[in-house]
Formats: C-alpha cells, sequence, structure tokens
C-alpha cells in the first residue's frame, strides 16, 4: 500500500472513538457479516449505494478496499451504484487526491469518464465510475448493500439478490460545493467514510 496512504488509515483509526455507539453497532453488523464469509472462505461483495453515485458511494467503494487491505483481509471486492448514473464528482476525486491516491481516466472528457484509482502500485487499480446499483459492472447476488444516502435507501426499497442490506447514511457534502467550505467539507466526508470502513474491517479477525 501506498505509504503515504497507509499513514493516513494509521492516523485514522485513532480516531475509532469519536464514532458513536449506535453508529459502530451498525457496522459491527456488516463485520459480523464479512466474518461469516471469511470463515466459509467465501468471496466478500459489498456494493455502497447512493442516488447519484458520484460522491459519498465512491467514497465507500475506495476505503472499503483500503480497509480491508489496511488489515489484511483478503477476497474483498467493492463496487459502486446508484438509482441513477451521473459522473463521479471532481470534487469528491479532488478530495481522495488530497490523501495521495493516485487517480487518472482515459476518457476524462466523457460525461461519465471511468477513473483508475490506485492506492497501491502492485495491486490492480479500482475502478469508479458512475452507474446504476444493478449495472453489471456490480456482482448480481451474494453481496451486501451499504445504503450511504437517506435518499437512496428511501427510494431502494428492494435491491434483488442482496444478502443484507444496511444503512449508513452520511450528509452530502454537495450541499457546500461552490461555498467557501467545500474542500474542507468533502474532506470530512472522506475522512468519516474511510474511519467508519476501518473501523468495520478492524472488527475482522
Amino acid at each position: 500500500m501506498n505509504s503515504s496512504i497507509k499513514a493516513h488509515c494509521e492516523s485514522l483509526i485513532q480516531n475509532f472513538n469519536e464514532i458513536p455507539v449506535e453508529r459502530k453497532l451498525i457496522l459491527e453488523k456488516i463485520a459480523d457479516f464479512i466474518q461469516k464469509k471469511k470463515d466459509k472462505n467465501e468471496k466478500i461483495q459489498l456494493i455502497y449505494v447512493c442516488t447519484h453515485n458520484s460522491r459519498r458511494s465512491h467514497f465507500g467503494q475506495v476505503w472499503g478496499k483500503v480497509a480491508a487491505e489496511f488489515y489484511g483481509i483478503s477476497n474483498v471486492e467493492t463496487f459502486s451504484g446508484g438509482t441513477e448514473a451521473t459522473a463521479f464528482n471532481p470534487n469528491a476525486i479532488n478530495a481522495l487526491k488530497k490523501v495521495n491516491f493516485i487517480i487518472s481516466s482515459k476518457n476524462s472528457d466523457a460525461k461519465n469518464p471511468i477513473y483508475e484509482v490506485v492506492y497501491d502500485e502492485n495491486k490492480e487499480p479500482i475502478i469508479c465510475f458512475s452507474k446504476k446499483y444493478s449495472d453489471k459492472a456490480n456482482p448480481e447476488d451474494n453481496f451486501v448493500a451499504i445504503m450511504t444516502c437517506s435518499d437512496a435507501d428511501e427510494n431502494c426499497p428492494f435491491i434483488p439478490n442482496c444478502e443484507l442490506r444496511i444503512a449508513t447514511t452520511y450528509e452530502d457534502p454537495k450541499k457546500f460545493d461552490n461555498t467557501e467550505l467545500q474542500d474542507e467539507k468533502y474532506l470530512e466526508r472522506c475522512n468519516q467514510i474511510a474511519t467508519e470502513c476501518l473501523y468495520m474491517f478492524s472488527k475482522v479477525k
């Protein structure tokens, strides 16, 4: 893993005590599910879902994979999707770049570019682009659906073939777009999701 991203993870795990108890209980339900899959040596697939698949769900996809790698939990694949497709938001991309992810796209002029997010030069990059949760790029069954926004949770009452559906809603940094707090709030949300992903995987043995 990129040494600076690893160092960032080591810094964030010092903040586990700031996660509210009720929040930890939700994260531990996901951890329990992951543990059962790991114990059976089965593939662990997590899909992070948010309405536009542009900000919070991509943070979840990226940090879920990094957290698994940080704690040495193998056989983990992370994905993201929405109730509609838009594009991976540039402000969210910038927040990840600030903590030293290397992000590039071969079709950056497209309406919905496909990005490669590198966290380890010896690992395959994480592929990020906006899509519906049912897109063929995502698994069709045997996955956990993690709802990262209340709108997606309310408007997706049924996600076919998921083994566990659970809500870990986060405040949308979009509300700070084009304000002086924009970069601060995107980084804040990025770090919050990272911390909670790390906490979740810290409970898997």
